[in-house]
């Protein structure tokens, strides 16, 4: 009887590590919703640009995301958002998509398109 069960939480396991998302699974992701191939250009762009807003994106994770950086207004530390430098980055779905949301309206005042969660994550990606 024991048997049967922990074989299924073996399995169960070694799904969901097979499911694990890496960050050009999410560049594919944004990609395919967006219709467009992303621009690591327009990546920079959007990163390192104002949007209405008094904040960047590169207020708080610099404009070298392989470094750590601080957050404009609590001050506490951030980790570097580059995959290169932090393997952790964009390999959580329920993550990726709750700091694009909170980090989109910060920035931009708005919910960011796939077109520039594509573009941003495309640039992030060449960053070493």
């Amino acid at each position: 009887m024991r048997f049967p069960l922990l074989f299924s939480i073996a399995l169960s396991l070694a799904a969901s590590v097979a499911q694990a998302e890496t960050p050009r699974d999410f560049l594919t992701r944004f990609e395919k919703e967006a219709g467009a191939a992303a621009s690591a250009e327009r990546g920079g762009r959007f990163f390192t640009s104002r949007h209405g807003s008094e904040w960047s994106c590169s207020s708080c994770h610099t404009e070298r995301p392989t470094q750590g950086g601080r957050h404009a207004k609590t001050e506490k530390d951030i980790q570097p958002l580059a995959p290169a430098a932090n393997a952790a980055r964009f390999t959580d779905a329920a993550k990726v998509d709750k700091w694009f949301r909170r980090n989109c309206n910060d920035v931009a005042n708005r919910v960011c398109t796939a077109q520039e969660k594509a573009d941003v994550l495309a640039w992030l990606l060449a960053q070493k």
